[in-house]
């Protein structure tokens, strides 16, 4: 019987607060000696070890330090790519851990001129477990890989089979990443032993008929603010490891507390500013925050008075003073009767986003009919997407442009006009 560690999302450099960045560091080692004490046989890093692809050295300094404490328990660590690990533009410090021997790349295979993308496993030396999975990319461009990958060769090849993944999948989406990009499960391949997962911020095991064990393990602390809510509302946090011979025999989620949070919603519906100031500041006086992460969210809309009325630092200053190691404090679901022509929900970027492209498209005055309405919501959300086109390796900032330009041109339907 053998054993190994399936980790995701560590997000290392995410958490630059200086009450925040000891605790990252110091889960992460956690969670490397317990993989030692469990005696894997090797580790499966399932995407974003790192918040960005060159993060601060101090960051990577405890990560090498960790790694290289594995390595000297002959542990292999089998890496992918995550979309915050990706850089378009030059090597990552994955790339760069990598070369120094301290993980393993998994990712290896080839193009063919149909384009048809061929993987290739890796096999762990001492298991003989066979490896193999696809990189991420921002924005979910990696898509396109899983829909050109050649699925048939993988399900034929013989053996302990683990496909390593950090995209979502559309049938296990949770709730609150309603817009994130996802794919079918029909992309992968069939009949793997284990399906690894990595990029859904949630620990679940799921299995559909041909894919028996798909489980992401979620982030072991967090990669921003809606991790640590979804923490202090219960949300569990850790990593799985799988025992197994010529399957899976056991799947065990090994819990990590990395130290107490502590969530507050309050309404501030109908009370202008001063009464909801002082509503906020009585009851967050009243708060158990010792030691604790305090995570505030403040909902409703004003009777009068500005949001930004909402004296946030004076709240974070009482917290702070009664204990609290870190606040935050959520102000998203705030809005005025007084201030009512931007109202903004949501939890994500993208939703944000176009909920206020739809909610304020009236206010522009124009004669074209294309930017009015519905019509021109639509039109702004592609030109947003279309802006955020990444750098390609190798190209230049006037080839760039160029690209940006044409992108932009064609979205507005008027790229033959420029000719």
């Amino acid at each position: 019987m053998y054993k190994f560690a399936h980790i995701a999302d560590t997000h290392l450099g995410a958490n630059r607060h200086p009450a925040l960045e000891p605790i990252e560091a110091a889960v992460f080692n956690k969670v490397m000696d317990k993989c030692i004490e469990e005696k894997v046989d090797f580790i499966l890093i399932c995407g974003d070890l790192f918040h960005t692809g060159i993060p601060d050295m101090s960051v990577v300094k405890n990560c090498v330090r960790k790694l290289k404490n594995v390595s000297d328990h002959e542990i292999p660590v089998y890496v992918i790519f995550g979309s915050h690990d990706y850089n378009p533009n030059t090597d990552s410090i994955v790339d760069v851990l990598d070369s120094a021997g301290l993980i393993k790349n998994i990712v290896v295979g080839t193009e063919s001129e149909e384009g048809k993308i061929r993987l290739k496993f890796v096999v762990d030396k001492k298991t003989g477990a066979k490896i193999t999975g696809i990189h991420a990319r921002k924005g979910g461009v990696e898509k396109i890989y899983y829909e050109n990958l050649e699925r048939e060769s993988l399900e034929k090849e013989p053996g302990f089979k683990i496909f390593c993944l950090h995209t979502g999948l559309s049938e296990f989406k949770p709730a609150h990443m309603a817009s994130m990009e996802t794919i079918p499960i029909s992309f992968l391949p069939k009949n793997f032993s284990y399906y690894a997962g990595g990029h859904i911020h949630k620990h679940l095991e799921e299995k559909l008929p041909d894919y028996e064990h798909v489980v992401y393990p979620g982030p072991i602390f967090s990669g921003g603010p809606q991790d640590l809510e979804l923490s202090a509302k219960g949300e569990k946090r850790g990593f799985y490891t799988v025992s197994f011979d010529d399957k899976v025999r056991e799947i065990d989620f090994i819990e990590v507390n990395p130290c107490e949070l502590t969530f507050h919603e309050f309404d501030v519906k109908g009370k202008n500013s001063t009464q909801a100031n002082q509503l906020l500041e009585d009851q967050i006086q009243k708060l158990d925050v010792q030691g604790k992460i305090a995570l505030i969210k403040i909902k409703g809309e004003l009777s009068g008075g500005k949001t930004s009325d909402i004296k946030a630092s004076h709240l974070k200053s009482i917290l702070t003073s009664n204990g609290a190691i870190f606040v935050d404090i959520n102000r998203h679901g705030l809005s005025s009767k007084e201030f009512s022509a931007v109202k903004v929900s949501g939890e994500d970027v993208p939703t944000i986003e176009k909920r206020l492209l739809r909610e304020n498209i009236g206010a522009v005055r124009v004669s074209i009919e294309q930017l009015k309405g519905e019509k021109g919501s639509a039109l702004s959300e592609r030109l947003l997407k279309a802006f955020r086109i990444e750098v390609k390796e190798g190209e230049s900032k006037r080839a760039y442009n160029s690209r940006m330009l044409e992108e932009g041109l064609n979205c507005l339907g008027i790229k033959e006009a420029f000719r």
